[in-house]
């Protein structure tokens, strides 16, 4: 179910976890240090690109998230289905690992369209999972993202008599949901 990105998002640049081996405060302090890194960095480019945004800074389950909100042509950043979105997200985590020298598992939305996809994403697995249970066939969804395969994978997780996989190869990688036996 887990792609190699989502298997090893605790593992630093070594390869050793970083979650175990470090204390939460020390962990927290160095997810602080990531955010503000990031921060700098998304701040140069909107800056740059002539855009006005804020930049909100958090920590929140083990990662540093940062948001990107305000002004109307932040969604030019997000892109069609989230593409400009993730690209900007993972030259962020470049710039992140090329300050600390650690690999970063920061998250980073613009305009709320994480959030928003997010929502949608979590209905949407809810609302196959109760009809796989109703009609007892499985279902399989459009390919998705690692973030939005998360997503969905969470959202059918509670759901009894159901469960999901990941099948396929990136970029085609897909949700299926099966009744269970």
């Amino acid at each position: 179910m887990d792609t190699p990105d989502e298997a090893s998002e605790g593992l630093n640049a070594e390869g050793s976890n970083t979650e175990a081996s470090e204390s939460p405060s020390r962990t927290e302090d160095l997810l602080v240090q990531e955010g503000d890194i990031a921060g700098d960095y998304l701040e140069r480019l909107l800056d740059l690109l002539d855009y006005d945004g804020d930049i909100d800074l958090d920590v929140e389950s083990g990662r540093a998230i940062v948001s990107i909100d305000g002004g109307e042509d932040l969604t030019k950043l997000v892109g069609p289905r989230g593409n400009v979105l993730e690209s900007l997200q993972e030259l962020t985590r470049l710039a992140v690992q090329q300050e600390t020298g650690v690999r970063s598992r920061l998250m980073l939305d613009i305009a709320q369209w994480r959030a928003d996809r997010r929502n949608e994403l979590a209905e949407l697995g809810r609302s196959t999972a109760e009809k796989v249970l109703a009609s007892g066939e499985r279902a399989r969804l459009h390919p998705m993202t690692p973030f939005e395969r998360k997503v969905v994978h969470d959202a059918v997780a509670p759901v009894d008599g159901v469960h999901s996989e990941s099948e396929g190869e990136e970029p085609q990688r897909r949700v299926v949901i099966f009744p269970k036996d």
